[in-house]
């Protein structure tokens, strides 16, 4: 049958580095390590891999909503891991692994053929602020605070970091962000168009479902085909682009979406 996935969902425990709903089509996973300011370790970035990769296979999901437990979204690269493998001269392998795990979750999310909704309130630092930018789309509440942290450190971003912001605000911009803000604020993040809305934090729940109900009327191969064309845009020839939007509008042109919308808009004031 259409929508029904071939595997279980995973079972999530209320202990787990990262948490999965599913409400209809639209599925959220929540960054689970509260204590810890939802910092990422291996065994977040294990499980947001598998999470991810079970989203991706799901085709009754349309959108993925990534929110943080607690105070803050999330603050990043767990410093208290990688500061050890610092000391004990194991950052390459212990670092490798974690993103091995982590990068392939970023990897899944900006590829699946569904949007995924970063909502953020609190700190979103380091890699933290990189998850905020690379889904699709990120709704944030006035508390919001985005804090590169990476050169503070002394090193560079990773984590899709600069795969969503360089893919937004442009070269000049990112180097802005990431070598001169100690942090910015949401509205800032909304004007630099780094995310869609604001809202007070009391509302960024209510907010956050409205959103993502309103992206999940969009019918499957809309979602699919739109992501796609926009995320080649900039590095694809235009006649190779064209040739793409042919093929992607003619294949949902084929589906059944299409012809039920067609006939409902072609009918109207007659």
């Amino acid at each position: 049958m259409p929508g029904i996935s071939k595997m279980p969902a995973p079972i999530s425990q209320p202990d787990d580095p990262a948490l999965l709903r599913i409400d209809g089509p639209i599925a959220t996973i929540t960054l689970n390590r509260p204590a810890a300011f939802n910092s990422i370790n291996l065994a977040i970035a294990q499980k947001l891999e598998q999470l991810a990769s079970y989203i991706e296979g799901d085709d009754a999901i349309r959108v993925l909503v990534i929110e943080g437990e607690g105070r803050a979204f999330s603050a990043g690269g767990d410093l208290q891991t990688i500061g050890a493998a610092a000391e004990a001269g194991t950052v390459t392998p212990v670092v490798g692994e974690l993103l091995k795990h982590y990068h392939a979750f970023i990897e899944t999310i900006r590829r699946m053929p569904k949007l995924s909704l970063s909502s953020v309130h609190g700190s979103a630092a380091g890699a933290g602020m990189g998850l905020a930018f690379v889904t699709d789309l990120c709704i944030a509440a006035e508390d919001a605070k985005f804090t590169p942290a990476y050169a503070k450190i002394g090193v560079s971003p990773d984590g899709g970091s600069t795969v969503g912001i360089v893919g937004t605000v442009g070269s000049r911009r990112a180097l802005q962000i990431f070598l001169s803000e100690d942090n910015f604020t949401a509205q800032q993040a909304y004007e630099w168009g780094l995310v869609a809305k604001v809202v007070p934090a009391a509302e960024l729940k209510a907010a956050t479902q409205k959103l993502a109900e309103r992206l999940a009327q969009n019918p499957p191969a809309a979602i699919a085909g739109t992501k796609s064309l926009v995320y080649q845009a900039a590095t694809t020839p235009v006649k190779q682009q064209l040739d793409a939007e042919e093929h992607k509008i003619i294949m949902a042109m084929n589906t059944e979406d299409f012809r039920v919308a067609v006939k409902k808009f072609t009918s109207k004031g007659k």
